[in-house]
């Protein structure tokens, strides 16, 4: 049911049972989850994979793992989310911090970006960045998006504070046939 997708260096792919003790070990690092809701024990990134593979079932679409063609690494998760009560249709990306600065958050982020284009009737996506987090803004205006409203997300019971990243299908064309 999970499509694959190649890109120069990534295959983003269906999730494994085997992905989870990497998956695990990216979501208790407290640099990488810094800006993502804060550290997870483990038991909680087992729920959290769970619901990223029911997203794909309930929704038909999701995150996909983010897997490095030349060796096989498992870099993080990078697709589309639309939880209940989301202000839109988010591509998002989390990768584990040994692999942040090599361009890959940016080129799933495209592919994902040029797949939700294809295949979902949206106008706009979005990305949700929290005001603080330098990385990931960098990597929202490398796939084209551009800085909006801020807001705040309600989830685990909490608010974040967010900036509404976006990029328009007319803005996605220009940028693809360019």
């Amino acid at each position: 049911m999970i499509p694959r997708l190649e890109t120069e260096r990534l295959l983003l792919r269906e999730w494994r049972a085997a992905d989870f003790d990497t998956l695990a070990g990216f979501y208790a690092d407290t640099e990488t989850m810094k800006f993502l809701g804060g550290v997870m024990e483990r038991n909680d990134a087992w729920r959290a994979l769970s619901a990223t593979i029911g997203h794909w079932h309930l929704r038909g679409y999701g995150t996909w793992a983010v897997e490095r063609r030349a060796d096989g690494a498992l870099v993080g998760r990078v697709g589309m989310i639309n939880p209940e009560g989301w202000p839109g249709l988010e591509i998002g990306w989390t990768l584990g911090r040994p692999y942040w600065g090599k361009g890959y958050a940016s080129e799933a982020a495209e592919a994902a970006i040029r797949y939700a284009f294809l295949t979902q009737p949206v106008d706009r996506l979005i990305s949700c960045i929290d005001p603080d987090n330098i990385g990931s803004q960098a990597v929202a205006r490398r796939v084209g998006e551009s800085k909006g409203a801020f807001t705040h997300l309600r989830t685990g019971g909490q608010n974040h504070p967010v900036d509404i990243w976006a990029i328009t299908r007319d803005e996605w064309l220009r940028r693809t046939a360019g």
